[in-house]
């Protein structure tokens, strides 16, 4: 297998941009902040389905991150991020240093109101804010036809929509389905922090909302689902669980505590602790 071409300054990306341009090609992207997984490839193989070139990044972006979140500790291993993006049929790495994204006196914040708000936007103060910022210059970098997130992070995809359509770049935003285990549990680069035990109890979070699914479908109240849901997990050792809300599929908006509205697409999605842990979930109603 040829060993995948990185580049690592903003120069060199739009030059192998520019390249493949000239040749008449599109250009699909996918950001990552690497420790690849399989639902990370997914999304290589989706960009491929819709662009000539793929061009994937890994940055662990420290804007995102909380002053007590695992910025530290976030898995890191680009030589063999790379080797699995190759197998996939990515063509093109983009490895930026901090530096070479938040140059010295760099000052500007990009924030999307409504959207980014609730959920967490509340248990992450300032994470939006950061997502923002560095996926807004990632596409003015790459300049792709088309740009692919994964649907686990449900509100973060329903940010960039937002953020790509009201800054008019031109780029189409694609959401591909969460990838899952045999067990169910959503893939996730922070899966690697679960022990042994706790990754045993870890479906348990996709269990709880496929079964809110399903009451919510047969009508009952979205503020008892909720509740349930919440009960469930602490019940399955998960804590603190920061929240299990049901909200339009669209701009997120709250659901009234009653009955779902007929016809009204609406998303589940939740937040909780289990050991050093954050897991996140989300599933359409």
């Amino acid at each position: 297998m040829t060993a995948l071409p990185i580049v690592r300054t903003v120069a060199d990306l739009r030059a192998a941009v520019a390249g493949w341009r000239r040749e008449g090609l599109s250009v699909g992207f996918v950001p990552t902040m690497g420790a690849l997984h399989e639902g990370h490839l997914s999304l290589v193989r989706l960009a491929l389905s819709r662009a000539d070139r793929v061009v994937a990044s890994i940055f662990v972006n420290p804007a995102q991150f909380g002053p007590s979140e695992d910025l530290a500790a976030y898995p890191r291993d680009e030589a063999g991020d790379a080797g699995k993006l190759a197998g996939a049929g990515c063509h093109l790495l983009f490895a930026p240093s901090v530096d070479e994204m938040y140059p010295a006196g760099a000052a500007t914040v990009v924030t999307v109101s409504g959207v980014s708000e609730p959920l967490d936007g509340q248990a992450r103060p300032g994470h939006f804010a950061g997502v923002a910022t560095v996926v807004a210059k990632l596409l003015n970098q790459v300049r792709p036809d088309a740009a692919v997130f994964g649907e686990k992070d449900y509100q973060q995809l329903q940010v960039i929509r937002r953020l790509s359509a009201d800054l008019d770049l031109g780029v189409e935003i694609l959401g591909a389905p969460t990838a899952r285990a045999s067990d169910g549990l959503a893939l996730s680069s922070r899966n690697a922090y679960l022990t042994a035990e706790e990754r045993q109890r870890a479906p348990e979070l996709a269990a709880a909302l496929a079964e809110a699914v399903l009451a919510l479908r047969s009508g009952a109240p979205v503020a008892r689902v909720e509740a349930g849901a919440v009960a469930r997990l602490q019940a399955a050792g998960f804590g603190p669980v920061d929240y299990v809300e049901v909200r339009d599929a669209g701009d997120l908006s709250r659901m009234g505590p009653g009955s779902l509205p007929p016809g009204r697409k609406a998303r589940i999605l939740a937040a909780a602790r289990l050991g050093r842990a954050r897991l996140i979930d989300n599933m359409a109603v």
